[in-house]
């Protein structure tokens, strides 16, 4: 087997790891107590959330040759009732600011993004319903 990325995590005590990635330690405890570290579920979400970021604003940038001053992604989902309690429906909501931006440049660069580039998006799909919509502010 090519391994191309590679990440290791080490038990440390209950249900709290520590996942080593290159020269980085993140911290995370499940279940949702009064940990302030993420669960696994949240960092998913926050996975998806930034290959969905980066990828909407190079297609934006670099495919569109539109000007974004800002973009922000919020990530929402619902999780199974039952174990294994993956996450069941996802909402991803972009919100971006530029000069000029039309919207129907907006929407194509949108459905690119996430059909041809997002490889977060992509792994998820097959067993999750994902909507996704953005907003001007």
């Amino acid at each position: 087997m090519r391994t191309d990325l590679s990440v290791r995590a080490v038990h440390v005590q209950d249900m709290r790891m520590e996942v080593h990635i290159r020269a980085k330690i993140l911290t995370m405890d499940y279940p949702m107590t009064s940990s302030a570290d993420p669960t696994p579920l949240e960092v998913l979400m926050a996975s998806l959330a930034s290959c969905a970021g980066c990828t909407f604003h190079s297609v934006l940038t670099r495919k569109m040759g539109t000007r974004v001053k800002s973009l922000e992604v919020e990530v929402n989902a619902e999780r199974r009732g039952e174990h294994p309690s993956g996450l069941t429906d996802i909402e991803i909501i972009y919100r971006l600011r530029g000069e000029s931006l039309n919207s129907e440049v907006v929407e194509r660069a949108l459905r690119m993004a996430e059909d041809q580039f997002c490889p977060v998006l992509d792994m998820l799909r097959p067993g999750t319903r994902i909507r996704s919509s953005w907003q001007m502010h």
